[in-house]
C-alpha cells in the first residue's frame, strides 16, 4: 500500500463553522472491538499517536467531495473530514464505508441527511430544503432553461430561475456544488442569480466577472488544474460575499458546505503553489531584478501580499508551511530591496508582507537581520531600511509610520524573545540593534538637538529631516 495514498488532514469544523486541522496522518479501516464495528483510524505521521477512531455507522450520512474529501457528522454540532493526498487514496476508504452501509460507491452521499428525528429542526426551511436528491442532469437542464428565458427576455420566468438556483445554493449539497461550479455552468448559476424578484433592474455580476475582474498572471501559470482552480475560487467567493444575500441566524449553517468548498480550493491553491518552486523563484527572481520594469514590479509585489494575505485563511500548520517555503526563497532579501525603492505602492505592499512575516514569526526576522552584516559587503540593513520608512513617511496621517512603529516594537520587545529553543537571542539582538541600528532610530532626534558639525555623523542633516529627503539616511 502507497503511503502517500493514505495519506490524509483531519479536519472537525469550530463553533464558528471554520476548519480547525487536527493532524496528517495515514488512514486505514479495520475492526475495532471496543467499538464493535469497522472504524477509521487515522495515525498521526509524526509520533504514530491516534488523531481519530470513529466507527462506520450505517446510518450516518458521508459525503465525498472534490474528489479527495470524505465529510460525514457524528453527532449534533461535531463535523469531520478527510482530505486525501490521493484520490485513489480516497476512493479507497469511500468503498470501504460504502460496503459497512451496503451503498453503491457511485454515489456520492450514503443517507438521506433528514430524518424524521430532524423534521422539528428543519420545520422553517424554505420549501426547496426539502428537495435532498436531485438527478445529475438537473442542473444542467435548468441552466439550458435559463439561456432560453433570457434569449427571450422571459422575466416571470428568470424570477422563478432565481428562486429556484438560490434553494438549490441552500441544499447545501457538495454534488450540487461539483456540478454548478464548474467551467461549463458556473456563469450561467451567476447569470440566474442576477434576476432578484426584488431589483427594479437585474445586476450584471457576469460583466463584472468577465470585464472588469481581470485576472493578471504576473508569471504565466502552467498548470491548467491551478488556473481553474484560482478562477472558480475567486468566482464561488464572489458569489458567497456579494451575490448572496447576507444569510440569517437561522440560515447560514446551511452554506456551510460552501463554506467548506471554498476553504478547501484555497488550502489546495496554496500547497499547489508551494510545491511549484519553478514558479515562486522566478517571481522572487524578477521582483529583485533591477532591469524590471516599475509596472511589472508593482504587480510582483501585489501578487505577493495577496498570496500572503490569502494564506491567513489557513490553519496554523498550513499557514507555518506557507511562510517558511517564502522564508527558505528568500521573502526577506526581496523586501529589502523593494522596500528601498521610490514607487510608493511598492513600499506599502512590502511593507504588508512585512508585517505578515513578523506576526508569523519574530525570531525568524531577527535572525535574518542579525546575519546581515556578516553576509553583505554594503551597510544597509532590513531594519535600518523599516526605520528610514517610518521616519520619512510622506502620509500627513502617518499611517505607514504606525504600522512599522509597531512591527519595530513587535521585533525589539525583550517580552517577545523569551523562547526556549534560543536562550540567548535576547541578549544577541539587542546588542545587535544598540551596535547598528539604534544611532539611525535616534537621528532624527539628535538632528533638531545638535549642531551640524555632530548631524554628519549619522549621516542626516536637520535640513534634510525638515525637507522629507532621507536619500542619505541609512
Amino acid at each position: 500500500m502507497s503511503d502517500t495514498r493514505r495519506r490524509v488532514k483531519v479536519y472537525t469544523l469550530n463553533e464558528d463553522r471554520q476548519w480547525d486541522d487536527r493532524g496528517t496522518g495515514h488512514v486505514s479501516s479495520t475492526f475495532v472491538e471496543r467499538l464493535k464495528g469497522i472504524s477509521l483510524l487515522v495515525r498521526a505521521e509524526s509520533d504514530g499517536s491516534l488523531l481519530l477512531e470513529s466507527k462506520i455507522s450505517p446510518n450516518t450520512a458521508y459525503q465525498k467531495q472534490q474528489d479527495t474529501l470524505i465529510v460525514w457528522s457524528e453527532a449534533e454540532n461535531y463535523d469531520l473530514a478527510l482530505s486525501f493526498q490521493e484520490k485513489a487514496g480516497c476512493d479507497e476508504i469511500w468503498e470501504k464505508i460504502c460496503q459497512v452501509q451496503g451503498k453503491d460507491p457511485a454515489l456520492e452521499i450514503t443517507q438521506d441527511p433528514i430524518d424524521e428525528s430532524e423534521e422539528e429542526r428543519f420545520e422553517e426551511m424554505p420549501e426547496t430544503s426539502h428537495l435532498v436528491e436531485l438527478p445529475p442532469c438537473y442542473m444542467k437542464k435548468l441552466l439550458q432553461l435559463f439561456q432560453v428565458c433570457e434569449d427571450l427576455d422571459n422575466r416571470e420566468g428568470l424570477h422563478h430561475l432565481y428562486e429556484i438556483v438560490r434553494g438549490v445554493l441552500f441544499l447545501n449539497k457538495a454534488a450540487l456544488f461539483e456540478v454548478m461550479f464548474s467551467d461549463d455552468c458556473i456563469m450561467d448559476v451567476v447569470g440566474c442569480l442576477e434576476y432578484d424578484p426584488a431589483l427594479v433592474q437585474p445586476k450584471r455580476h457576469r460583466e463584472f466577472l468577465t470585464k472588469t475582474a481581470k485576472f493578471k498572471e504576473v508569471i504565466p501559470i502552467t498548470d491548467s488544474e491551478l488556473r481553474q482552480k484560482i478562477h472558480q475560487t475567486y468566482r464561488v467567493q464572489y458569489i458567497q460575499d456579494i451575490i448572496l444575500p447576507t444569510p440569517s441566524v437561522f440560515e447560514e449553517n446551511f452554506l456551510s458546505t460552501l463554506t467548506s468548498f471554498i476553504f478547501f480550493n484555497k488550502v489546495e491553491i496554496v500547497s499547489m503553489l508551494q510545491e511549484d518552486e519553478k514558479f515562486l523563484t522566478e517571481v522572487f527572481a524578477q521582483l529583485t531584478d533591477e532591469a524590471t520594469e516599475d509596472s511589472k514590479r508593482r504587480e510582483l509585489v501585489n501578487f505577493f501580499k495577496e498570496f500572503c494575505a490569502f494564506s491567513q485563511t489557513l490553519q496554523p500548520q498550513n499557514r507555518d508551511a506557507f511562510f517558511k517555503t517564502l522564508a527558505n526563497l528568500g521573502i526577506l532579501p526581496a523586501l529589502e530591496i523593494v522596500m528601498g525603492m521610490d514607487d510608493l505602492q511598492v513600499r506599502a505592499a512590502a511593507t504588508d508582507i512585512f508585517s505578515y512575516l513578523v506576526e508569523f514569526s519574530p525570531s525568524m526576522v531577527r535572525e535574518f537581520v542579525m546575519q546581515e552584516p556578516q553576509q553583505t559587503d554594503d551597510d544597509v540593513l532590513l531594519i535600518n531600511v523599516v526605520i528610514k520608512q517610518m521616519i520619512c513617511d510622506s502620509d500627513p496621517e502617518l499611517g505607514g509610520a504606525v504600522q512599522l512603529m509597531g512591527l519595530l516594537r513587535t521585533l525589539i520587545d525583550p517580552e517577545n524573545m523569551l523562547t526556549p529553543t534560543n536562550k540567548t537571542e535576547k541578549t544577541e539582538f539587542l546588542s545587535f540593534f544598540y551596535k547598528y541600528c539604534m544611532q539611525v532610530l535616534t537621528a532624527p532626534l539628535l538632528a533638531n538637538t545638535v549642531d551640524e558639525k555632530n548631524n554628519c555623523r549619522y549621516g542626516v542633516s536637520s535640513a534634510s529631516f525638515q525637507s522629507g529627503d532621507c536619500t542619505d539616511f541609512v
